[in-house]
């Protein structure tokens, strides 16, 4: 039965009426209460993947580590709630980041401020609102955080940046761990060490360890454990010649996520028990206290909790050629197939238990010819106007990446929580786009 088979996302399932189900509430319900396009994301599984971080870094560290949601993935208030009540760190990337969260009521000293280019504002704000801590990319930055400091009357918390010269081969546009990244500073050109000098000669920081970060979307616990071997060997070699011990070890974040039946699903749990184990090993060996260890997931706490819903206009049939459906959606809501060919799963929510006898691209509403969800789509041949779509694992990068691309609102965000539905950001009016017209 069509209805029996296995979906990539556990909280996706089909009811007796042949409709698509999410976290056990009907799709085609939710599309006719809040409109399409629409975001949906699943509070229960958010929750459920913070735990898992959580709970396993505490276990299998002995309570010394800890996980800082990725906002960049997903950035809203009602999820830095959330993360507060799941008494979550964050990392924030900009200063809207740091007001969101800081409006949502999140405790900002837990927060870690990343980008590889604050500008003197973005410090200044930072520090009024309580960050915990900067992760500093280079030179120019440490200065400044220094200057505002002094201007404060503090000492800020700082971490360094530094690249190991991992290749995690993945995408090249989500790697960042390479010696010539525009993130961080390189061990392999002595850079780092000459940043950790500079670092300590300031008296309004703190150094409080260093951070790194090699990729994203990332399936194998090889690439952590040599990252992290990587980095204790520089902690080591920075204490030998320097006297300077790092408290804090940040990996970053970047476990993958299924976006096809294909991907490997990942067992987070076990992945940081084999990590846990190499890096006890290995500062044994160099002799070094186990650092505090902190990961940073965004995409495998938020991408399959979210799921985006369309409504079909268009179905254009070229015969020997190709097939067109046409949402109400597209590049807008989901520019990730645009940028880097993506790959995501789409089904009729509204016939789930109809065979799927014909392929088609599923192509936005946009006025350009790139703005496609995804190609060769196996859809029902009865598919035509009013049908609904639903992609999986949206909640990762479609909602912080939206825009008004067309002059067209961004959709609202739902959230489900026990079978029921509550609106955690408002669609977006043509009044809202205008607001800052003059």
């Amino acid at each position: 039965m069509l209805k029996d088979r296995k979906f990539i996302c556990e909280n996706v399932s089909v009811n007796g009426e042949g409709h698509l189900c999410f976290s056990g509430v009907d799709v085609t319900t939710l599309a006719k209460r809040y409109g399409t396009p629409l975001y949906i994301m699943d509070e229960s599984r958010i929750r459920d993947r913070c735990r898992i971080y959580r709970e396993t870094l505490k276990k299998t560290f002995d309570g010394q580590a800890f996980a800082a949601y990725a906002s960049k993935a997903a950035s809203f208030k009602e999820l830095y709630r959330i993360m507060a009540s799941e008494n979550m760190y964050i990392d924030v990337v900009s200063s809207g980041e740091i007001y969101t969260a800081a409006a949502a009521g999140f405790p900002m000293r837990n927060a870690f401020f990343h980008s590889n280019n604050k500008t003197d504002e973005d410090v200044r704000f930072a520090i009024e609102n309580g960050v915990g801590y900067f992760v500093a990319d280079n030179a120019e930055e440490l200065k400044a955080i220094e200057r505002e400091a002094e201007k404060a009357g503090i000492v800020q918390n700082v971490l360094l940046r530094i690249t190991p010269g991992i290749d995690p081969h993945t995408f090249a546009a989500v790697t960042t761990g390479k010696v010539d990244s525009k993130f961080g500073s390189a061990i392999q050109t002595g850079q780092a060490k000459e940043i950790t000098e500079l670092a300590l000669t300031k008296k309004h920081i703190t150094l409080s360890g260093y951070h790194c970060h090699v990729g994203s979307q990332v399936f194998s616990v090889d690439v952590y454990t040599k990252t992290a071997e990587i980095m204790l060997n520089f902690i080591a070699n920075i204490k030998s010649s320097l006297g300077f011990s790092a408290q804090i070890l940040n990996l970053g974040g970047g476990f993958g996520v299924r976006y096809l039946p294909t991907d490997p699903e990942v067992d987070i749990e076990k992945n940081i028990i084999i990590l846990s184990e190499k890096i006890k090993t290995s500062c044994a060996a160099l002799g070094l206290k186990v650092p505090t260890i902190i990961l940073e997931p965004g995409r495998s706490i938020v991408a399959d909790a979210g799921m985006t819903v369309y409504t079909v206009g268009t179905v254009k049939k070229i015969p020997d050629f190709v097939n067109y459906v046409s949402v109400d959606g597209g590049m807008t809501d989901n520019v990730r197939y645009a940028m880097y060919k993506a790959n995501y799963t789409l089904l009729t929510a509204n016939k789930m238990n109809e065979a799927l006898t014909m392929k088609a691209n599923i192509a936005g509403r946009c006025c350009e010819s790139g703005d496609v969800i995804q190609e060769h789509v196996p859809v029902p041949a009865s598919i035509k106007r009013g049908d609904i779509i639903a992609c999986l694992t949206t909640g990762a990068y479609n909602y912080s990446m939206a825009s008004n691309y067309n002059r067209l609102p961004r959709p609202p965000i739902v959230m489900i929580n026990n079978g029921e539905s509550r609106i955690a950001v408002n669609r977006e009016t043509f009044s809202d786009i205008c607001a800052l017209d003059v």
